[in-house]
């Protein structure tokens, strides 16, 4: 009874650490998984899909990536930490970094890079983290991001761009 009483303690600190870690690469390895979606279905989405669907590229992407973040970015405040870039680059041999044109109607042009992110995202931990016996437990909460990109897919369907980011 008194090791019990003695390693309890500790053991629950343990406990309590080890699921903050674990819900912070859950949480980081879902939103990395939502955006790398959006990045795939947005490079081969067609005009005839978005005409299909009523609705824009950005939207899509949009979408696709709040579906995928198992509810971590649900409602409207979840969709606005969500930006789609579109970036087109440097010319062959160039040193310069890649243009944005998101706000040209071009923007997602075959060859040109969409550039998919989850910005503003907090993550509040599970149990608060206790650093010493001094000081009240820590309950804030930790930014997350994610961010994938890839070249966007030639096609002669391109569907409306919408606004970015």
């Amino acid at each position: 009874m008194l090791e019990f009483t003695i390693t309890f303690l500790p053991m629950l600190v343990m406990v309590f650490y080890l699921l903050n870690v674990t819900w912070a690469i859950f949480a980081k390895s879902s939103l990395e998984y939502a955006v790398r979606a959006g990045v795939r279905y947005g490079i081969t989405v067609t005009g005839t899909q978005a005409k299909a669907a009523k609705s824009d590229l950005t939207t899509m992407v949009k979408t696709m990536v709040q579906n995928n973040a198992m509810g971590m970015l649900a409602g409207s405040s979840g969709l606005a930490k969500i930006k789609v870039n579109y970036l087109q680059p440097p010319a062959a041999g160039s040193s310069s970094a890649p243009t944005d044109v998101s706000t040209q109607s071009s923007g997602n042009s075959p060859g040109n890079v969409m550039q998919v992110s989850i910005q503003g995202f907090t993550l509040a931990p599970l149990a608060p983290r206790i650093f010493t016996w001094n000081q009240l437990p820590d309950k804030s909460a930790s930014p997350l991001s994610a961010i994938a990109a890839d070249l966007i897919e030639p096609s002669n369907d391109m569907p409306p761009i919408g606004t970015a980011p």
